[in-house]
């Protein structure tokens, strides 16, 4: 029996159950870097010595490799890892199902991540194309001024992006959209303290870089944090994350540069001011395309269900 009477719950404070006690975040957290520490020592080790005994050659950073192409799945399966670590945290720490990291409904809402996916991959190319026409206006070195990689290196490249970015995008996005932003909103009433606390993090995860590029990583958590509470889910922010990398990285392998010693907090100031209202243009699209379709956005309280909050039954969402 469902008491619909109770409080409705927004997408942050998801984490406050029956079962809620201030350690059980606290250890979660303990637990995803302590896993996150061991699955990227992992990884790293097996491709390491996979290519050792294959008798690979010894790439830049003393370790044998097969490449760029395989250093870069690499790197990136090494966050992909973090994935069921948050999922399990969730699961057997905070004792919730994992399943209300996605969203209020419980689950991965596919249909609506599939209607995000276009906006955001317009979005994405739109930054991409004024950022190479301005270069081109200004003489700035975009780093993609080489000749073409060819077909058959470039089908390889986007092979091995479409099967390791995807996965990598989620790991990010159920850590800090996720596991920082429902551990801190426990706490909170509001969303906002959450929302600009996992923002910082999720910069200060890809490097301190240049000023301009952290703060627009900053400004890109801000706006996939707040799209993921106004939204209730994931959805929105993993379609734009997925976008940006899957577009990015595409478009280096186009070039053969498939290097992984930037990071978007690299970022020259010239491309901060083009990304800016690409981002805000995107969260007012989807915020509007939200309201429109009726995307839920709340969830019944875990205190008004009369089921077991470890249990695997769907929470139930309403529109708020």
């Amino acid at each position: 029996m469902l008491n619909v009477a109770g409080p409705l719950e927004p997408y942050h404070r998801l984490a406050r159950t029956p079962a809620h006690r201030w350690w059980r975040t606290v250890l979660g957290t303990l637990f995803i870097v302590a896993g996150g520490v061991v699955t990227a020592i992992g990884v790293f080790l097996a491709g390491a010595t996979v290519a050792a005994i294959t008798g690979r050659p010894v790439g830049a950073d003393g370790v044998p490799s097969f490449g760029a192409r395989a250093d870069l799945a690499l790197a990136f399966l090494t966050v992909a890892a973090l994935l069921p670590v948050v999922l399990m945290a969730a699961r057997w720490i905070q004792c919730r199902p994992a399943g209300t990291l996605s969203s209020v409904t419980g689950r991965l809402r596919l249909r609506w991540l599939l209607t995000c996916l276009p906006i955001a991959g317009a979005a994405i190319a739109l930054f991409l194309g004024a950022g190479a026409a301005l270069d081109t206006a200004t003489g700035e070195d975009g780093g993609l001024t080489g000749s073409l990689a060819g077909w058959g290196p470039f089908a390889a490249s986007a092979l091995v992006l479409l099967l390791v970015v995807p996965p990598q995008v989620a790991a990010e996005e159920y850590l800090t959209r996720g596991w920082l932003l429902q551990g801190l909103g426990a706490w909170c009433r509001g969303p906002w303290l959450p929302i600009a606390f996992q923002a910082v993090v999720f910069a200060a995860l890809h490097g301190w870089g240049t000023p301009w590029g952290f703060a627009d990583l900053v400004v890109f958590g801000l706006v996939t944090g707040w799209l993921t509470v106004r939204t209730g889910g994931l959805e929105a922010a993993i379609a734009l994350h997925l976008a940006n990398n899957l577009l990015g990285s595409l478009l280096g392998a186009a070039f053969g540069d498939l290097g992984v010693d930037q990071t978007a907090a690299d970022m020259p100031w010239r491309y901060v001011l083009i990304d800016l209202p690409v981002l805000l243009g995107y969260a007012g699209v989807i915020a509007w395309l939200a309201r429109r379709r009726g995307v839920a956005t709340r969830t019944v309280a875990a205190a008004d269900l009369e089921l077991p909050v470890s249990g695997p039954a769907r929470i139930p969402a309403l529109n708020g």
